[in-house]
């Protein structure tokens, strides 16, 4: 049990001491080194950070130094890559060859514990997202030349997949790759839009056009940005993730070697979709827990405030709210436990096929959730909850940060219907294989 009671809403049922099938004595002592690490270094000062727009490099090289950014990477993380880089563990806690996707969450979640998603996507969001294809579909040269100083966190790395006219809708991408008549390079050019990370980026795993339009035509590509000719960055400023690093990436005649393509040609989009169930994984756990720091302040904040002589929590259409917030909350956290449990038990192969849609669904419905929590959270502080500063200022900041949930890794909507989709496509492949072939009854 907990040393003292926790605020309701303010922490996983599995911390707040109440059983869990889920975690084991390896998960408890990670959770425990893990939050008083991202504690002492991202937390405190994560509030902070946003207001001023800005995370310290520093604070990228401390992770670094102690191999925390290589959590973020999904499991199983790549040990014999690991073990050449002399990185045998993590924290002490757990080794790099028992780490699963229960580890993942618990860091993400911790992560997310200041309840912005701005400060803790400035630091893993390349590491998380643009490392994972090259070490599933790169050559061994290709690893080779980036993967050390990328896994050691000597270099940044962005994902660039969204464009300004091609959002959630990937194969439309335009940024074209065009091989030179010598065959040694593609020639680069185009634009990526709210790119997190990019202005701090050596390279983008980009997805750019090989060959014609559609799906079929798209490939990733390893494009050197910072100090490369060719390539002019600039930040975006958005509603909230202040912090993030969201960049605007123009690229003219960009040349970049052909043996810094990532997999084959016109296999993009596979590579993509497949990248993408990790990203909308973990943006559905860190989500989550922004909803749950939301929840948590309103609840807290409503059992001191008073109003028509009385505390907050006294009024009986308060606590229906807060109520109403919590049964979401809980809801979501249990299936995500339950959806990170199940990528402990299948293959990434399996995983993919069984647990794509879903992906998509709990990613789509954690936003849900958040827009909830936050709205909740925003009325019950009143005023204090419309005020960028004072009791207020992490609710309203949280609010903002709501479309940053619903929209990148496959807008809210679109993901709905993929879910819908791909549960269909399962469904009718699992029934086809039940049937009989014509012709094969013995009757």
């Amino acid at each position: 049990m907990p040393d003292r009671p926790s605020i309701p809403f303010s922490e996983p049922p599995y911390l707040a001491g109440l059983p869990s099938p889920y975690y084991s004595p390896s998960h408890l002592k990670w959770q425990k080194a893990c939050r008083a690490f991202i504690d002492e270094n991202l937390n405190q000062y994560a509030l902070d950070w946003e207001r001023e727009e800005k995370v310290p490099p520093e604070v990228f090289q401390k992770f670094a130094a102690a191999n925390m950014l290589i959590p973020t990477l999904p499991a199983p993380l790549p040990v014999e890559w690991l073990k050449r880089l002399g990185v045998h563990d993590i924290l002490g806690a757990v080794k790099v060859e028992d780490w699963d996707y229960l580890h993942t969450a618990i860091y993400t979640d911790e992560m997310s514990r200041s309840g912005l998603s701005g400060p803790g996507a400035s630091l893993t969001t390349g590491m998380s997202y643009g490392v994972p294809p090259i070490i599933k579909f790169g050559s061994q040269d290709l690893q080779e030349r980036f993967l050390p100083d990328l896994l050691l966190g000597k270099k940044r790395i962005c994902i660039a997949i969204t464009e300004p006219d091609a959002g959630s809708d990937v194969a439309n991408i335009q940024t074209a790759a065009v091989k030179t008549d010598d065959g040694k390079h593609y020639i680069v050019n185009g634009a990526k839009k709210w790119i997190t990370n990019g202005i701090w980026s050596a390279y983008a795993t980009m997805a750019v056009r090989t060959s014609g339009p559609g799906p079929g035509g798209l490939s990733l590509l390893m494009v050197p940005l910072l100090g490369q000719a060719g390539v002019s960055m600039r930040p975006l400023k958005c509603s909230g993730q202040a912090s993030g690093g969201t960049t605007y990436i123009e690229l003219d005649d960009v040349h970049v070697p052909v043996s810094n393509l990532i997999g084959q040609e016109g296999m993009g989009m596979k590579y993509i979709m497949t990248n993408f169930n990790h990203e909308r994984l973990i943006i559905a756990v860190g989500v989550t827990r922004g909803a749950r720091v939301a929840l948590a302040a309103a609840f807290e904040y409503c059992l001191k405030r008073e109003a028509f002589g009385m505390t907050l929590m006294d009024q009986p259409v308060v606590r229906h709210r807060l109520a109403k917030c919590g049964a979401m909350l809980e809801s979501q956290w249990a299936w995500i436990e339950q959806f990170v449990y199940q990528m402990t038990k299948l293959s990434k192969a399996e995983a993919d096929v069984e647990l794509g849609g879903l992906t998509a669904l709990a990613k789509a419905q954690a936003g849900i959730v958040l827009d909830e929590c936050a709205r909740c959270a925003v009325l019950l502080f009143g005023g204090n909850g419309y005020t960028k500063t004072g009791q207020g200022e992490i609710v309203e900041r949280i609010y903002r940060d709501v479309p940053g949930a619903r929209i990148p890794g496959g807008s809210e909507d679109v993901l709905l219907d993929l879910s819908v989709r791909q549960l269909v496509k399962n469904y009718k492949n699992k029934t086809k294989l039940l049937e009989r072939p014509r012709g094969s009854s013995k009757l």
